[in-house]
């Protein structure tokens, strides 16, 4: 065989490869097909402060959000943006009309000052992506003054 032959041959398969009909879907059919399984959320309180807060004290957040839609709300993840709060949330989805909540902890110790948190939650909605904030003053704990030897 020649290497013109061989050439030839190659751009013949490339040229049927390219005609097949296993080729993947245009991205408007993608984006048709998942939008079948999204539904919309309406937060009851995305943004909270909760003032002051003594240093070392571990704070519970909570953020209350609604399923508006007709489909079911499915809650993929939720990703705190510090490893100073963890956080937990619906792991079955929320019919539609029904509400539900994300929770978390937030441990001040070490935390001195103005504090400005993130929590991401992941869903089946059109935004998919969803920044839950919380801000807190962490007032550091106070001095223990030596106490003076007894004599």
């Amino acid at each position: 065989m020649t290497v013109r032959s061989l050439i030839f041959l190659t751009f013949v398969s490339f040229a049927a490869a390219c005609g097949s009909t296993d080729a993947p879907k245009d991205i408007d059919a993608i984006r048709n097909e998942s939008s079948k399984e999204l539904t919309t959320i309406e937060w009851i309180d995305s943004v909270r402060n909760f003032g002051n807060i003594s240093e070392g004290q571990k704070l519970s957040v909570s953020f209350r959000f609604k399923n508006t839609g007709n489909k079911p709300l499915v809650i993929q993840s939720v990703h705190p943006a510090c490893g100073c709060t963890v956080a937990d949330y619906p792991k079955e989805p929320i019919a539609p009309g029904q509400e539900g909540e994300i929770t978390g902890e937030f441990n001040s110790e070490g935390r001195e000052g103005q504090n400005h948190k993130e929590i991401t939650v992941r869903t089946n909605t059109a935004a998919h992506s969803h920044n839950l904030v919380f801000d807190v003053n962490v007032v550091a704990k106070p001095q223990q003054q030596a106490q003076a030897p007894a004599n």
